[in-house]
């Protein structure tokens, strides 16, 4: 296996390791390519294969849905729709120690999020407030097919169902048999999910922003999934909300000598076989370290089941910086904004007070990223792309919305009428003073010729 690259010194890290890149639209493999080009008979880019669904979803509902189902599903899903017996029973399906760990993870999800409901306030002083309410409908993506995620339905509905919305429905692609999976189902009920619908894909987000025959619009949607889905988000985007553009994970390390090479390598390739477009990251002070995880990650590659995509992860977004500083990897990590930042250092307590921009910090040895991947309690959707510069984690705030509410006092309103007539007139918006004026109790004023 071909080794992580080393780089060292502040200006080649940023330069060659931190230096992100616009993933656009990568080049598809021949299997892909064969599949769109059997759904339309032509050979379409993603975001040409995108726009199209969405139009002829809109075009034909249900019966679009299981057209490309037939084509694109390695067994086509056998109903649109799941029963809700078959929800329910699920969780009796499932194994116990299974339904155990997935109600442990609900819990610990639920308690995190119900610590955040933003509250509805009202101020007598100034007659202003907010009201804040659950959106209506919302749609939960969750990936499947040739795998199952319930930690995804987990980390994505719950949050929802804190919030109070209405309803939630879940779109997940058909397993093997044509249904989405059992673990799956259990999860749906475990997180308190209303409907479930098999349909996966850019088809789904489609179904889910437009409404079909049986899958009905939504106010929102969330989750993660592949490129495709990525841009059905992108393109859904006003018609309905949307939280969070998902894309590949990224995990920046920063560790010290004494993080032991053992660790930090364990980490690395825990994200690095989500995807050949992972970026797994490491950035130190000591040489001797980078050396030790380097030799380390060749040896731990070996015998994982994901090896060939762990390895092109790492040869290809994956790398180690050396820098001079723990400090100057903190200001390394603020410009990357990273989804995940592991604080593998003697005090990463101290360390994570200098921490701008991440998605999650995760603090020692004992908080390792994969536990906040299924068990911790904040959303394991979170911002990347160096959009956690300026985005949050998937959170309650994103299922609910704010109502300004204005009841002034009779005391101030005049004044405020007065203020605003003023400024109305400045911005040439006669029709808006006038309004103003009868609140003030004014006579009619001549508008100003220019400002």
């Amino acid at each position: 296996m071909t080794p992580t690259r080393i780089f060292r010194g502040t200006a080649e890290v940023r330069k060659s390791l931190l230096r992100r890149q616009p993933l656009g639209s990568p080049s598809l493999g021949m299997e892909t390519q064969g599949l769109l080009r059997r759904a339309y008979d032509a050979d379409l880019s993603p975001e040409q294969f995108v726009e199209t669904v969405f139009r002829e979803v809109a075009a034909s509902g249900d019966r679009e849905l299981r057209r490309l189902s037939g084509i694109l599903d390695s067994t086509p899903a056998v109903e649109l729709e799941v029963s809700s017996d078959r929800i329910s029973g699920a969780l009796d399906e499932v194994s116990r120690e299974l339904r155990d760990d997935l109600e442990t993870a609900a819990g610990r999800i639920r308690r995190f999020h119900e610590r955040t409901i933003p509250e509805s306030w009202f101020d007598e002083q100034t007659g202003l407030g907010q009201r804040i309410n659950p959106i209506g409908k919302v749609g939960i993506y969750a990936p499947g097919g040739r795998a199952s995620y319930p930690s995804s339905i987990l980390m994505s509905a719950i949050p929802a169902a804190v919030a109070g919305v209405t309803e939630i429905f879940l779109c997940i692609p058909p397993g093997n048999d044509g249904r989405p999976s059992r673990v799956s189902l259990a999860a749906a009920a475990v997180a308190g999910v209303d409907r479930v619908f098999c349909a996966g894909g850019a088809q789904a987000i489609a179904a889910m922003a437009l409404g079909t025959e049986t899958i009905p619009k939504v106010d929102k949607i969330a989750g993660p999934g592949n490129l495709f889905v990525v841009l059905a988000l992108r393109r859904a985007f006003g018609m309905v909300g949307v939280s969070l553009l998902p894309g590949p994970t990224e995990t920046l390390i920063i560790a010290d000598a004494n993080a032991g090479a053992e660790h930090v390598a364990a980490d690395l390739l825990a994200q690095a076989e989500h995807d050949e477009l992972a970026s797994p990251l490491l950035l130190t002070d000591s040489y001797e370290l980078a050396e030790e995880v380097q030799s380390r990650l060749v040896d731990d590659l070996a015998d994982l089941p994901l090896r060939t995509i762990a390895a092109e992860s790492l040869r290809t977004l994956g790398g180690i910086g050396v820098v001079d500083t723990l400090d100057e990897a903190v200001e390394l990590a603020n410009d990357y904004a990273p989804e995940h930042l592991c604080l593998l250092v003697e005090e990463p307590r101290s360390l994570a007070r200098k921490v701008r921009n991440a998605g999650g910090v995760f603090l020692g040895r004992s908080s390792p990223e994969v536990v906040g991947d299924y068990a911790a309690g904040p959303s394991h959707v979170m911002p990347v792309g160096g959009t956690a510069a300026f985005a949050s984690p998937l959170n309650v705030g994103d299922f609910v919305k704010i109502t300004s509410v204005f009841d002034i006092p009779d005391r101030d309103s005049k004044h405020l009428a007065e203020v605003s007539a003023r400024l109305a007139r400045v911005e040439g918006l006669e029709g808006h003073a006038r309004a103003a004026d009868l609140r003030a109790g004014v006579a009619a004023q001549p508008a100003l010729d220019g400002a």
